[in-house]
């Protein structure tokens, strides 16, 4: 086995060797992994033992990693730490409207960002489609849980929702809340609250075809996945995969 060197070395790119393998020892860390071991560390890494061994002294010091007595390794406290002051710096505001503001450029329709209150939904951010005829709605407006895409995407997902969950995205409506009008939604999630919001596209039924749907769902599940990764969430590979 090798070191693994990024297809532009540390040096071209202004990194930092050594870092960059460091990083890549934490960042081997998967969902669902309680410890992995040494050997677990290397294939994932394509870095010598001998290699993982130097640097995990370093990561174990500063904390980013735990060694366990069968010398297997887990992610250690400090990142636990720098995970919440991340998720206390963001605004969500700043990290949802470049997403509308593209999802609405790409497609062609409004696109919203839709939050749960109680029994109801309300339209927390908005970006307008510039097209003459679309659908009416207003940031602040309350609209029912039970009806409409971005309504089916918070009830469904309140628990994280389930791989068939995931492979029915984006959730569609037609004509539910008003009689002429579409819309498609995927869920948003964070690393600290879970569901955070659904992101929907909605229009005319005129332009909700089946080809427009095609053309739409890939976009939102890219932007779902993205804004959630950005959150400190994730979607499934699958889910991602599809995008």
């Amino acid at each position: 086995m090798t070191d693994a060197k990024p297809t532009t070395t540390a040096a071209s790119a202004g990194g930092v060797e050594s870092v960059d393998r460091a990083l890549s020892i934490v960042g081997c860390f998967q969902a669902g992994d309680h410890a992995l071991s040494l050997t677990e560390i290397a294939v994932r890494t394509g870095l010598y033992k001998s290699t993982i061994l130097r640097l995990t002294v370093s990561l174990e010091r500063a904390g980013y990693l735990v060694r366990h007595q069968d010398k297997s390794y887990r992610l250690g406290p400090e990142l636990m730490r720098l995970g919440g002051l991340y998720q206390r710096s963001l605004r969500l505001e700043d990290h949802v409207r470049p997403v509308l503001r593209q999802l609405m450029r790409e497609s062609g329709e409004s696109a919203s960002f839709f939050r749960r209150e109680g029994a109801w939904r309300i339209c927390a951010f908005r970006e307008d489609s510039t097209q003459a005829i679309r659908d009416h709605v207003h940031e602040g407006d309350r609209l029912p849980l039970d009806r409409g895409a971005a309504g089916h995407v918070l009830t469904r997902f309140a628990g994280q929702g389930s791989a068939a969950d995931f492979a029915a995205l984006p959730l569609l409506s037609f004509g539910e809340r008003e009689s002429e009008t579409g819309a498609a939604a995927v869920p948003v999630f964070s690393q600290r609250d879970g569901l955070v919001g659904a992101l929907t596209l909605s229009g005319p039924l005129t332009r909700f075809t089946g080809e427009r749907v095609a053309v739409m769902a890939p976009l939102l599940l890219a932007a779902g996945s993205r804004l959630s990764e950005t959150l400190g969430g994730h979607y499934p590979d699958s889910a991602s995969q599809s995008a």
